[in-house]
């Protein structure tokens, strides 16, 4: 006749491992995911685009710097930002050198840089226009296009 002391009841140690694991990467998705899906800020900053390259080992993404200057001959403040949009990061490289309002949206608690090294994620450029009227702002280190010399008066008769 078997004994019923031996008989187990209930989960293992190893059922209950699981069940843990589990719910604990579950609850890990539900984080990321709400830090993706809600921004804590958004808005937009002007400036040039000077630096922009697609950065990481495992997870690529789309890094950038841009300087803003406040007040002509004061120190440019720097905006580190990150693009995970292909399309974006084409406009964004398309726009370097020229004077952009970059939009964005600021994310934080992100828990790995796999997603990006700032919480700065662009979602819109736009190209801003010249304060004199031209077709495009020039960048503070280049300057601007040479004006075609004016024709000479006509002969006075």
């Amino acid at each position: 006749m078997r004994s019923m002391k031996n008989r187990q009841h209930g989960m293992s140690l190893i059922g209950w491992l699981v069940i843990v694991v589990v719910v604990a990467c579950i609850l890990f998705t539900a984080y990321i995911w709400a830090a993706l899906a809600w921004s804590y800020a958004d808005g937009e900053r002007a400036g040039w685009v000077q630096k922009f390259s697609r950065k990481g080992y495992l997870c690529k993404t789309w890094e950038g710097e841009m300087a803003m200057v406040s007040l002509p001959g004061s120190v440019p403040e720097k905006f580190l930002f990150t693009v995970r949009d292909e399309t974006v990061a084409q406009q964004v490289n398309q726009a370097i050198g020229r004077r952009v309002s970059l939009y964005y949206e600021e994310h934080v608690g992100l828990p790995t840089s796999c997603f990006g090294e700032t919480g700065h994620f662009v979602k819109g450029v736009k190209l801003i226009d010249d304060m004199q009227g031209g077709p495009l702002a020039t960048p503070p280190h280049q300057a601007p296009a040479a004006q075609p010399p004016a024709p000479p008066p006509p002969p006075r008769q």
